[in-house]
């Protein structure tokens, strides 16, 4: 596999300099295996990388080329998606059943990815057979280039906080309990950077100001952040700059991620950092600790609690999130130089998720599609024009009305340099979170009941924050503008994990004719066939 490895980095050389030009690359060679790991003081079985759980993190600067090769050392076939990573015209390294093929046990496969003109604040994860259960996430930060401005000093220190829900059951019985048509049972805990209840330690000078990046990479729960007697200065949200609004806790949700500024401006001692489980009867906590230099006191009192159950008081905050005008993004111009709200969307569509029962089990589904992965990627049966893997139209552009589903592996047509509007529509009694991989979106507006064309009357159309992955509460909507200026095939998933797994997800193919290197790279020459695509070939370069 390592002689594999050089002969592949040689050739990802003259692909990058011919695709990505001159920008700094960054190289990068994980090992994925099993472990032991005891985060709630349960032996499990964790999927480590470099033998690390969470994974190493990413540091890169916009427009950098990031090269990590993969070596599989599991007994499954294994993939890796990045969260908010947009790809631009690249959905090929996207990572995921519908753009890429599985690393086979025992090989290795090497992403080329740049992270063109974006910054913020992300992770990745790996999206195969309830993996991300097991571990094998980790975070990615993409740092401004030196001559952009960025809206605020430069903090003192840098954290990323990866939280989430966490179950002492195994991935593997997880995924067959779901497998059985059954509803895994609530999680067991939370956990951050790997860790229980007063786990991870974070030091700070007194009187300086540092900037911490959390991500919801759970994969059951809302989770609400807290830092006891400190207020935070809300400043990115993945990838966009904010109105800097303070606020005292903050509700992240599965799939998010966010940056604050936190001043160690109180008295000289330890602090509680606070994650809990949201909108969840049985409340899970999990603290880290906030340890300024010169203390000689530990945490005193019990943790601070945060909101729980209620629904209208996250709504009212996620009103107040809101971008940056007048801020740089990854380009020195200002992020309000882009006026989404004068532009006219050329068609709605409507997703209203559901949980149908088909075929004796239970499914999750959108516009009553259920999908289930094809034996082919979709992406590189398009690209191979190979029949029977999937049908455009497969899934409606709204709901029907009906209660039922069916299994489909759903993919929906759209155009290149579309601009459209999108409404998740969710009837049931949970919060849902939805992605939209290779694509920041504007969440325009979101709001309780039905959607209605009157509802427009409600929208933010002037500083609305664009980011990729958003919320929608029980019996509520939640409506995002979209520019469609990325070709390919691109995952629309829910967040909730089970539900991703059971079918809530499809395919957006984002359709150009033009054959252009300036609209959609070809596929990698070093790229994986299988299914249909087997034996195929690539560019001969």
């Amino acid at each position: 596999m390592r002689d594999s490895c050089k002969v592949s980095i040689v050739l990802l050389l003259v692909i990058i300099n011919g695709v990505f030009g001159d920008n700094p690359y960054r190289f990068f060679t994980w090992k994925i295996t099993y472990g032991d790991i005891y985060p709630l003081g349960v032996k499990q079985q964790g999927i480590l990388i470099n033998g690390q759980f969470p994974g190493p993190h990413i540091d890169a600067v916009t427009n950098d080329n990031i090269i990590i090769s993969v070596f599989n050392y599991l007994k499954e076939p294994f993939l890796i998606s990045w969260n908010g990573v947009q790809q631009r015209k690249n959905s090929w390294q996207d990572g995921v059943v519908g753009t890429t093929c599985p690393i086979p046990p025992g090989k290795n496969f090497t992403y080329i990815i740049q992270v063109k003109d974006q910054i913020g604040s992300f992770y990745y994860f790996p999206s195969l057979a309830f993996h991300k259960a097991a571990g094998a996430f980790g975070a990615i930060r993409v740092w401004s280039r030196p001559r952009i401005p960025v809206p605020f000093p430069s903090p003192d220190g840098d954290f990323w906080l990866l939280a989430g829900d966490w179950y002492k059951t195994n991935h593997y019985v997880l995924r067959r309990l779901l497998e059985a048509g059954r509803n895994i049972p609530a999680p067991d805990g939370v956990l951050i950077n790997g860790r229980g209840w007063g786990g991870n330690t974070f030091t700070v000078q007194p009187g300086k100001t540092y900037r911490f990046r959390i991500s919801n990479v759970g994969i059951a729960t809302s989770l609400n952040f807290r830092i006891q007697g400190h207020t935070m200065k809300l400043v990115e949200v993945e990838g966009s700059h904010t109105i800097q609004n303070v606020y005292t806790s903050l509700d992240i949700h599965l799939g998010q991620s966010y940056s604050v500024l936190v001043t160690a401006n109180q008295a000289p001692q330890d602090y509680y950092i606070v994650v809990s489980s949201r909108f969840t009867r049985k409340v899970l906590t999990t603290t880290s600790i906030l340890h300024y230099s010169n203390s000689r006191r530990g945490v005193s009192g019990p943790a601070p609690s945060g909101p729980t159950l209620d629904i209208a008081s996250s709504l009212f905050q996620a009103r107040t999130i809101k971008r940056n005008l007048t801020a740089s993004g990854p380009r020195p111009n200002p992020q309000g130089s882009y006026h989404y709200g004068l532009i006219k969307p050329g068609r709605t569509i409507i997703l209203a998720n559901s949980a149908p029962w088909i075929n004796g089990k239970q499914r999750y589904a959108v516009n009553g599609a259920s999908f289930v992965a094809p034996d082919t990627p979709l992406k590189l049966a398009d690209h191979f024009k190979i029949p029977g893997v999937f049908n455009l139209g497969s899934i409606p552009t709204s709901p029907s009305g009906g209660s039922g589903g069916y299994l489909q592996s759903s993919v929906m047509a759209a155009n290149f340099r579309e601009f459209i509007e999108i409404v998740f529509q969710n009837w049931e009694n949970s919060v849902q979170s939805w992605h939209i991989a290779g694509y920041s979106f504007f969440v325009v507006g979101m709001d309780g009941g039905q959607w209605t064309p009157g509802s427009r009357s409600k929208y933010n159309l002037r500083d609305a924050v664009s980011r990729s992955t958003v919320q929608v509460y029980p019996r509520a909507w939640t409506a995002i503008y979209i520019a469609l200026d990325n070709v390919g095939m691109w995952n629309i998933r829910s967040e909730n994990w089970a539900r991703q797994y059971l079918g809530q997800q499809f395919y957006l193919r984002v359709y150009t004719s033009s054959t252009s290197y300036r609209d959609e790279y070809p596929p990698p020459k070093n790229a994986l066939m299988c299914g249909r695509a087997r034996g195929r070939h690539t560019r001969p370069f």
